[in-house]
């Protein structure tokens, strides 16, 4: 089991208050992703849920069990960091194995647990060989393998897969997603990275300036963001803003239109403007056209047929078109 529910929760150093007040249900087997820039509370409150960080005010329960004054140890989650903090001269099994024997498991039990860790990530092949010998998507199996043994309740992953490269972060976003539906425990991930959070995550939180902006499923976030921050932080490309006159005839202080919502066309439209930088990336084209309302990022298909210097116009599609008040949020 591992539902895990924060209730007024709140952290301070000294007179600075980074986390207020924070209400949060995670479900036993969600994976529910923590997004948001860098500084905006992220980190701090999963460490608040480690354990790792004492709490200001607030109760964490964990399956109904208070934990707030408990030890990490004693709350049955495991935590996996951006660092690997693999111990160099052990081979990998006896790094996946260092947890059992420091709780004293049987060396039967051991040696049970980490062959099954090892069979769920594919590092039966590599159960002799160091840490040196592997590569940093190895290397962080292993961390999770770490993790794995121990059953947890939950799986805390602390922006795991910032020190890989662009490519290798896809295949272990796939990787730690499929390990999600086959263990079917709860995972809490933080990442700052909205395209981690929207391919991989159950349920996502944005947090800014510690606060919670909103929290729902990707799809959610993305077709009815609450407020300006939300809508603008959450897709790639970014949301388009338009406010002035444009805004004024829908009635709004601000719009916002996503890049894949903007008809293009070379002879009529709503919206004049010339091709800026036209990034051709085979199946989509991303157009930054220079309006009368500023830079608008567009996306079209792949053959497109514009390119740098071009004249052409805009019509946001109405149905799609988001509308914001003067407080930045939903109208």
């Amino acid at each position: 089991m591992g539902k895990i529910t924060l209730r007024n929760v709140n952290k301070s150093f000294g007179p600075v208050t980074i986390i207020p007040n924070i209400d949060l249900d995670i479900e036993d087997g969600e994976f529910v992703v923590f997004v948001g820039p860098s500084g905006c509370g992220k980190s701090t409150l999963l460490r608040l849920i480690a354990g790792l960080e004492d709490t200001t005010g607030g109760v964490i329960s964990i399956d109904g069990r208070d934990v707030t004054g408990e030890a990490p140890a004693k709350r049955k989650l495991a935590m996996v960091f951006q660092s690997y903090a693999l111990y160099p001269h052990m081979t990998v099994g006896k790094n996946i194995a260092f947890p059992l024997k420091m709780a004293g498991e049987s060396a039967e039990v051991i040696d049970r647990k980490v062959k099954d860790a090892a069979r769920v990530l594919n590092l039966t092949n590599y159960l002799d060989r160091r840490p040196g010998q592997l590569s940093g998507g190895q290397r962080q199996r292993v961390a999770i393998g770490r993790a794995i043994v121990r059953q947890p309740s939950a799986f805390l992953f602390d922006e795991p897969l910032s020190n890989l490269d662009a490519s290798l972060r896809g295949t272990m976003r796939l990787e730690i997603s499929e390990l999600h539906h086959q263990l079917k425990t709860t995972m809490i991930y933080v990442t700052h990275d909205q395209v981690e959070a929207m391919t991989m995550a159950d349920k996502i939180v944005v947090l800014n300036a510690g606060n919670i902006e909103q929290v729902g499923s990707p799809m959610e976030l993305y077709k009815t963001p609450k407020n300006l921050f939300v809508a603008g932080f959450i897709g790639s490309p970014k949301m388009n803003f338009v406010e002035g006159a444009v805004a004024d005839k829908f009635g709004a202080r601000t719009i916002g239109v996503r890049p894949e919502h903007i008809k293009i066309s070379t002879t009529a439209g709503d919206w004049k403007g010339k091709v800026g930088v036209a990034e051709h990336l085979g199946s989509d084209t991303f157009l930054h056209v220079h309006t009368d309302q500023g830079t608008i990022n567009v996306r079209g298909d792949g053959e497109v047929g514009v390119n740098h210097g071009d004249t052409v116009y805009l019509t946001p599609m109405p149905t799609k078109v988001h509308k914001f008040g003067a407080d930045g949020n939903t109208m």
